[in-house]
């Protein structure tokens, strides 16, 4: 299995507590090789677990890759920001939505609903990997 994590994923695979707990780490068994992300997501991952050394765990362990680099991707980034202003994304957002357009055939998984409504080169819809029971609300 290939894909993008975003915090919503890290932090259910790393929180019992958490409600999506159980499909997080049902989905980490069918990962082969790490899963891409970003230091936006992260840095959200650490700040939602308090525990900025179990995040670094989860790269050392091969979970996830950081994948993308902010700087040579900034006007693009600001162009998204722009775009979904209304929306009032976050950077971990919007670094996502551009490595959709850059891993073409990586899913996003997320348990954000936003990324029901977020668009990659365009028009284009974001395939997403989310929990079951999500209904399109946002976590």
């Amino acid at each position: 299995m290939i894909g993008i994590a975003d915090t919503g994923f890290l932090v259910a695979f790393a929180a019992r507590r958490d409600r999506f707990f159980p499909w997080a780490h049902a989905l980490a068994e069918r990962v082969e090789e790490p899963l891409l992300t970003c230091e936006a997501v992260l840095a959200e991952t650490a700040f939602h677990l308090r525990n900025s050394a179990l995040v670094l765990q989860l790269v050392e362990k091969g979970l996830v890759r950081l994948a993308f680099d902010i700087e040579s991707h900034r006007p693009k980034l600001a162009a998204l920001a722009k775009r979904y202003a209304e929306r009032a994304p976050d950077l971990a957002d919007l670094c996502l939505i551009r490595m959709s357009e850059l891993y073409p055939k990586h899913p996003v998984i997320t348990v954000d609903g936003d990324f029901r409504i977020y668009r990659r080169n365009g028009r284009e819809t974001i395939p997403v990997i989310m929990p079951p029971e999500m209904s399109g609300a946002r976590r």
